[in-house]
């Protein structure tokens, strides 16, 4: 028995580990893209410049980067998105995901926006694989039930059912992986290899241009997720520290920028999410049914990211509702042509959005880490208990959790920048989490539940320090 035990632990280390396998998908999909979309490497180029620069100019944020393990993944972030069509497609998904180390967290309904699907994201939900690589793909399931032409909803059904997005290796070695428990370097190598088809762009339609323009017409997300074999990536997404500076450089490189930066105003304390895309990449493409007729389809766009501090439920309601006061006062035009009205009322209403670390935290409108400081590694003795004392003592620090989930806004926003500006269509908003659940085979992760469980956790571990250094004294 301890012999066969010992085999079985011999065998398993012997497995690659799912944030290699991660990271060996992230960079092959990134060399991916790089081939099919040539303007996603000149903005890699203008996200790394304005990076470096930013931190040679901030030896603060530098520290406060080496401090929380996040300076060297930062080259390597990567925010992706694919939309997939039905539940079967959805739960094999989840299933290659979980070979990565990724998981669903959160539930976005998206209806709400005029786009018919709803979605979760898929991550790595620990510090230390995040700090390996924080790749994430934000997966969307097209909601069938909204489109309202019966007969076309019924054909959808019938196109959707024919196709198969996982090649038949890719299949058998995710159920390898979950069955042993693992994947050896020859089957992670291939595996990654096999995956990497279902993201590839497809330059042939698998419907005519009659269907697809009865797709387009019904929404243009729809013609985007049925007309095509497979659920092409549709964009990668960068993560900058001054987004700004970002969208004021892609002219000179020869990208068109949108006029306005989605999400919160420039502050000094980042929070949640800012996200800019510029202009859409067109893809060439091919309809079939009958012969090749040649076709363009707006399926991709250049994104980048910059991110902040994750909310507090408190937070969040403060953040939507100052959004939702500035939309009140100006929403801004397809066009740009209100641009800078726009962002003057968005700054000025979140002036109301405390701007410094310590007020952010003392408010608790945000999720922070707390760790001891140098002096409280060495303190003999210690009797205050709240941390808010034992900052205020100079025992115990505080950094903020970076959000790393999406925005129902500013994903919806990424819809209708991709689709086109006037893509907006009406549907009855009906969020159905259960239903999404079902169809992923799984629960998703509360992002709330979660933050907060990692800052008590933290909290936890330096009143535990601090017993430890009292005892030894």
């Amino acid at each position: 028995m301890f012999s066969q035990k010992r085999d079985r632990t011999v065998q398993n280390a012997a497995f690659v580990a799912s944030d290699d396998i991660r990271s060996a998908f992230s960079a092959a999909m990134s060399g991916m893209y790089r081939v099919e979309v040539p303007a996603y490497g000149t903005l890699m180029e203008l996200v790394a410049g304005v990076n470096a620069g930013v931190l040679d100019a901030t030896p603060v944020l530098r520290q406060q980067l080496e401090a929380t393990d996040s300076l060297d993944r930062l080259a390597e972030e990567r925010h992706g998105a694919i939309r997939l069509g039905t539940p079967a497609e959805l739960s094999m998904m989840r299933r290659v995901f979980a070979v990565m180390g990724m998981h669903p967290v959160g539930y976005y309904d998206l209806s709400t926006a005029g786009v018919p699907v709803h979605s979760t994201a898929f991550r790595p939900v620990g510090a230390e694989a995040l700090s390996r690589n924080p790749f994430r793909v934000f997966t969307s399931l097209l909601r069938i039930d909204l489109i309202g032409d019966e007969a076309l909803r019924a054909q959808v059904e019938g196109i959707l059912a024919a196709r198969r997005i996982f090649t038949d290796i890719a299949v058998e070695l995710t159920e390898k992986a979950e069955t042993q428990g693992g994947l050896h370097r020859q089957d992670a190598d291939r595996f990654v290899a096999e995956i990497l088809e279902t993201f590839r762009w497809h330059n042939q339609a698998c419907v005519g241009m009659e269907m697809y323009h009865r797709l387009h017409q019904q929404h243009r997300l729809v013609a985007d997720v049925v007309s095509f074999k497979g659920p092409h990536i549709n964009h990668l997404t960068p993560r900058t520290l001054d987004i700004d500076a970002v969208q004021t450089g892609m002219p000179s490189r020869g990208i068109e920028p949108k006029a306005i930066v989605e999400g919160p105003p420039t502050r000094q304390c980042p929070i949640l999410l800012r996200q800019h895309r510029s202009r859409h990449w067109t893809n060439r493409s091919r309809s079939g049914s009958g012969g090749w007729t040649a076709c363009s389809h707006t399926a991709r766009f250049g994104e980048i990211e910059q991110r902040g501090v994750a909310l507090t439920p408190k937070g969040r309601a403060l953040y939507d509702s100052l959004l939702d006061a500035t939309r009140k006062i100006i929403r801004p035009a397809a066009d740009g042509s209100n641009a800078a009205d726009y962002v003057e009322a968005l700054s000025r209403t979140f002036q109301s959005f405390p701007d410094t670390w310590d007020d952010i935290r003392i408010a608790g409108l945000g999720y922070f880490t707390y760790s001891l400081t140098e002096r409280g590694r060495q303190v003999g003795s210690v009797h205050a208990e709240g941390v808010d004392q034992l900052v205020a003592d100079g025992f115990v620090r505080f950094d903020p959790i970076v959000y790393e989930d999406s925005l129902p806004v500013s994903a919806a926003g990424s819809f209708q920048s991709n689709l086109g500006d006037e893509a907006g269509q009406d549907f009855v908003a009906s969020p159905n989490q259960k239903r999404f659940e079902a169809a992923l085979g799984a629960g998703v992760l509360d992002e709330f539940e979660h933050y907060a469980a990692i800052e008590r956790a933290s909290i936890d571990d330096c009143r535990r320090a601090l017993r430890e250094v009292q005892a030894a004294e």
